[in-house]
């Protein structure tokens, strides 16, 4: 039994694996060396890794587990596997709310912040989903160039308030997304997205019931307008949350689902746990990469997951307009075989 559960689950325990041997390596990466043997014997060591690496450690998993989870259930909520907090204009929309904030209420906090980006992030992901509703030939491509469309015109809103009250330079620390300024203290908020993640699990039947359609969903007796809207704003809190501790961060969304779906399913509940941690592992090597390709300086990882973004979503794309939804088949030591017998000896 345990070699069959050990088979089954062997993309979920190797990414759980990577991630616990990566999130060691990410701990000691910086300007400052830290010894592991001297840690709780030397002051400055300690202070370094309690203020800075592990809060930035913590904030990179939320990040990557959040980002991806709440791109799973917009592509599921929508129908279409290239909506994401970045061509859903979610991102845009949390940005206009920080933006917001920023010219009436210059003096607030950072939770003041993210209640106007909770709420614009909601409003933006809303109107979208409206939008797209009465769309009448729903075009796979189509879709997500509404929303790149529709998140370019509230970014070019943003860009006009920010020159015209001039505090350009104050809103371009959330246009591109960098974990150099995560500190203890100033990180926290990034925390609400595992409780909204735990939300998603809970009612992740109900999306996939919603996902397959209106008329579908009222024959089974769920509320498709109270689902989705609900859904929507799991995602726009999750994707609100994250942007305002670390900013912009495009294509985690995007393409880790994409990428998960192409193993396990388009299942939302027989996938999130492994689109959250292989989220969690993107977001942590393109962080490491950044930290260490010009060391002692640093790259935005706005900058590595944009590059490796595009390349990964050109291939996805291909792959979509050739392929559909055909799953990549991975059998290792006769998996699907073993399988089948041991079921067959427990039914004898």
């Amino acid at each position: 039994m345990i070699k069959i559960f050990i088979k089954k689950n062997i993309i979920t325990l190797t990414l759980a694996i990577l991630l616990l041997v990566l999130s060691g390596v990410s701990l000691f990466i910086g300007v400052i060396d830290i010894n592991i043997k001297n840690l709780f014997l030397d002051s400055q060591s300690m202070e370094v890794f309690v203020i800075s690496r592990l809060p930035r450690l913590l904030a990179i998993l939320c990040t990557g587990v959040g980002m991806s989870v709440a791109g799973l259930i917009m592509q599921q909520l929508c129908m279409n596997k290239f909506v994401s907090p970045t061509t859903g204009a979610t991102i845009s929309s949390a940005q206009f709310g920080i933006l917001l904030a920023l010219i009436f209420v210059p003096d607030a906090t950072i939770w003041g912040r993210a209640i106007f980006a909770f709420i614009s992030a909601i409003l933006g992901t809303w109107i979208f989903v409206w939008f797209i509703q009465r769309i009448q030939y729903k075009d796979i491509v189509m879709v997500p160039l509404v929303g790149i469309m529709f998140g370019n015109v509230i970014g070019g809103v943003t860009n006009f308030l920010a020159y015209k009250y001039e505090v350009t330079q104050a809103l371009s620390t959330w246009l591109v997304g960098h974990f150099s300024m995560v500190l203890k203290g100033r990180y926290e908020i990034v925390y609400l997205t595992v409780p909204l993640v735990v939300l998603a699990f809970i009612f992740a039947n109900h999306f996939n019931i919603v996902g397959m359609g209106k008329d579908f969903s009222k024959n089974l007796g769920v509320p498709y307008n109270l689902v989705l809207f609900a859904g929507l704003t799991i995602a726009a809190m999750i994707t609100a949350s994250i942007i305002v501790v670390v900013g912009s961060i495009s294509y985690i969304g995007l393409i880790v689902p994409n990428v998960v779906a192409m193993f396990k399913g388009d299942k939302i509940r027989g996938t999130l746990v492994d689109t959250a941690l292989f989220g969690a592992l993107f977001v942590l090597v393109c962080d490491i990469i950044g930290r260490v390709i010009i060391m002692p300086y640093e790259l935005p990882i706005e900058l590595i997951v944009g590059i490796l973004g595009s390349l990964i979503f050109v291939a996805l794309l291909i792959y979509r307009l050739k392929h559909g939804r055909k799953i990549v088949n991975i059998k290792l030591f006769n998996e699907q075989k073993e399988v089948n017998n041991e079921q067959e000896k427990e039914y004898i």
